[in-house]
């Protein structure tokens, strides 16, 4: 070549020699920094794909955080009720023993219901006082809040669970299919006053218990319903007398609840029928039918209950309610403790779980009585030798209580830590795959380091003789 004002050879060289050193550069920055992708203009699709990767770690990682603050929360919830539960254990304790009256002094009866109220003061201090981050957790603050309670049809509403969109009512449609039923035998003979040969002697056994009794043959219906209806406290059956038959009820609602009776002796003919005039000496009742938001409910007795994913709740009907048809439309409003516990914020990721009021004037049955009903000057007070009641006041408060545990325990369990467990394994797989996209290789890359330093070098000489050609030219000047 004998041109000398563009030297075409030191262009290329120069050329190549800025394209080795800026893939040298590209090298020694992914070797430095551990990315692949340091800017847009790496990998563009890359940038976007990791980008939305590394958000949705953030969000997995938000939710493993916040189903953690959960179980911390419920935890602290789940302690103080065990607490309660422990003193109701001695409230019962204290009730049974009292219930030995012919042994006890009036000192040691006053002792009793003294430690009665202070348990039952300790009940309420408890409620009002377990609390997270400053907000009370069993005075009924995280209790669901309902429009149309249904005073008229149900007896109580307790909602346990329920997923809720912010700032709109859920409707609740409870539907009768089906009337309850208590036990029943109907004494169908007309010889029901034992017979003129002499006295009858017949067994009755129900829930409670069982007792005798033995009418002689001048005895009236109506002087033997009352005399059955003044042991149902002890036997769980109730009486009723109707022209010339004799009825026997069980006192409560439901498939659980019985009445059975049995001539012991006499010579009267004692025959009963059920319901549907079968002859038989034993009948159980019926537990109600009910569908709540077209979902048949499980039931017990006049009581219904629904577990969905997005709705958990009971609900007691009223007797005088129990016709085995009708509806009946109430609202949640809201309240009840809500978590987020999915990546994805929306409803579909939301759990929710109602603590209702564990104070002394909460626990307990509407139909039989509240636990407050044993404090002094109560209803079912020690003097007031309501026994019976009271324990099964207590029994259904620690009802109640182990019912709330064992669902703040299958919310822990079979929701938090299953729900812990899975965003873990998703935030793994997540930032696997955003790892292989955006990290660096580094067996790839310090590869590509050797040969863009090899190629530098090379360039770096071939620079130097395109630079060195022209001068060839003074050869033929000098001639």
């Amino acid at each position: 070549m004998s041109r000398i004002n563009t030297n075409i050879q030191s262009l290329i060289s120069a050329r190549v020699l800025g394209q080795n050193n800026s893939q040298l550069s590209v090298s020694l920055e992914r070797l430095s920094t551990g990315l692949r992708i340091n800017s847009g203009r790496d990998d563009p699709a890359g940038l976007i794909a990791s980008e939305m990767m590394r958000a949705e770690k953030k969000a997995i990682t938000a939710a493993i955080d916040n189903a953690r603050a959960a179980d911390n929360m419920v935890g602290v919830a789940e302690a103080g009720l065990g607490e309660v539960s422990a003193l109701l254990l001695d409230l019962e304790d204290l009730v049974d023993r009292t219930a030995n009256e012919a042994a006890l002094g009036d000192t040691e009866v006053q002792a009793n219901q003294l430690k009665i109220d202070s348990i039952l003061n300790s009940i309420n201090r408890i409620a009002s006082s377990v609390s997270y981050k400053g907000r009370k957790l069993l005075n009924g603050t995280y209790d669901y809040v309902l429009s149309g309670t249904g005073g008229s049809v149900l007896n109580s509403i307790q909602v346990l669970g329920a997923k809720l969109v912010p700032n709109e009512t859920r409707t609740v449609v409870v539907e009768q299919t089906q009337s309850a039923q208590t036990g029943l035998l109907t004494w169908s003979s007309t010889r029901v006053g034992g017979g003129p040969n002499g006295s009858l002697t017949i067994e009755v056994t129900g829930n409670y218990g069982t007792d005798q009794f033995t009418f002689a043959s001048s005895t009236s219906v109506s002087n033997m319903a009352a005399a059955i209806n003044a042991s149902k406290e002890l036997t769980g059956v109730s009486a009723a007398a109707s022209g010339v038959y004799l009825k026997f009820y069980s006192t409560g609602f439901g498939a659980d609840q019985f009445v059975s009776v049995r001539k012991v002796s006499g010579d009267s003919t004692l025959v009963t029928k059920d319901s549907d005039g079968n002859a038989v000496s034993q009948d159980y009742g019926r537990d109600i039918g009910v569908r709540i938001n077209g979902t048949e409910a499980i039931t017990k007795g006049l009581e219904a209950t629904i577990r969905t994913a997005s709705l958990n709740m009971t609900v007691i009907v009223k007797e005088a309610a129990n016709t085995g048809s009708g509806a009946y439309t109430f609202g949640i409003k809201g309240g009840g403790a809500t978590f987020s516990l999915a990546p994805e914020l929306g409803l579909a990721g939301y759990e929710g779980i109602g603590f209702a009021s564990v104070s002394a004037s909460s626990l307990g049955n509407p139909s039989v009585g509240r636990l407050s009903t044993l404090g002094s000057g109560q209803t079912n007070q020690m003097t007031s030798k309501n026994f019976a009641t009271a324990q099964r006041i207590i029994r259904s408060a620690q009802d109640q209580i182990s019912a709330l545990r064992g669902r703040i325990g299958a919310f822990q369990q079979n929701t938090l830590k299953s729900t812990i467990n899975s965003l873990n394994v998703a935030f793994e797989n997540t930032a696997a795959a955003e790892s292989a996209i955006r990290d660096t290789d580094y067996a790839l890359e310090t590869s590509n380091l050797t040969r863009a330093q090899i190629l530098v070098n090379a360039a770096t000489a071939t620079l130097q003789m395109a630079n060195t050609m022209p001068q060839n030219v003074l050869a033929l000047l000098g001639g």
